[in-house]
């Protein structure tokens, strides 16, 4: 399971999501220009960039915002150049996590990634040891107090792969593209969704019982979320949902 989209639910029962609701709509405005850039501006026949419109209207980034940004990106209007680039390293425990990144200085945002590891008790690794065991999946989570028969029933009508219980949550699985087209229906359905995205999902997890190695995980990947050139933080960490809410 992703530890990155769990922690996700938390703070957004906490209210965070929507404090840092700039911050996220300025990463995803960058998302939006790469995508634009490097397969044009149509969503309709760009499918990486239809995938970030859907996030960026999921997140309720206005239409206004979203189309800027697809003219930066296609050239219609000015803006910078981004490159993308991967991360990979540990946070203590041993828990596994990959950094997605589009910058316009490769080595500040290097240096500011590695000095995040390094300050915090991790270590960078090198590429290829950490991403192997990641794959990209759409995952939803949906409030435990729904049925399962209706989870179930509209998840996978909608085109779900998988719908597991997941602590206090029920988890559902599809491919990446039609993770919004699922939540939709979800959502259509009165069904409680607390958060859905497209995100890299682990083949293995690292079970972490201890509330300190817990909070020094978690402050990695905030400190790595805080970020401003880091897109999305992927890390394989299993911690129980009792421990997530002492510790955050």
């Amino acid at each position: 399971m992703s530890g990155h989209s769990k922690w996700a639910t938390i703070k957004h029962k906490k209210g965070a999501a929507d404090k840092a609701r700039g911050k996220l709509f300025a990463k995803i405005a960058r998302q939006i220009e790469v995508a634009a850039r490097e397969g044009g501006g149509d969503p309709s026949s760009n499918a990486p960039l239809r995938t970030v419109v859907q996030k960026a209207k999921a997140a309720q980034m206005t239409n206004d915002a979203i189309d800027r940004a697809i003219k930066r990106g296609s050239g219609e209007a000015l803006g910078d150049s981004y490159e993308s680039i991967t991360y990979e390293g540990y946070a203590p425990g041993g828990v596994a996590m990959m950094v997605d990144t589009l910058t316009d200085n490769r080595n500040r945002t290097g240096a500011d990634i590695r000095n995040i590891f390094t300050k915090l008790g991790g270590a960078m690794a090198e590429p290829g040891a950490v991403g192997w065991q990641f794959s990209r999946r759409g995952v939803i989570y949906v409030e435990g107090v729904a049925s399962e028969d209706d989870v179930m029933m509209a998840a996978l009508e909608a085109g779900a792969d998988d719908v597991t219980r997941d602590g206090s949550t029920w988890k559902i699985l599809t491919e990446p593209s039609a993770v919004y087209d699922v939540k939709a229906a979800l959502q259509s359905a009165g069904l409680p969704v607390v958060s859905a995205e497209s995100t890299m999902v682990s083949s293995t997890s690292i079970v972490v019982d201890d509330p300190d190695t817990a909070r020094k995980v978690l402050k990695v990947l905030e400190a790595l979320e805080e970020n401003d050139d880091v897109q999305d933080v992927y890390a394989n960490f299993d911690i129980s949902d009792e421990i997530l809410e002492a510790v955050g």
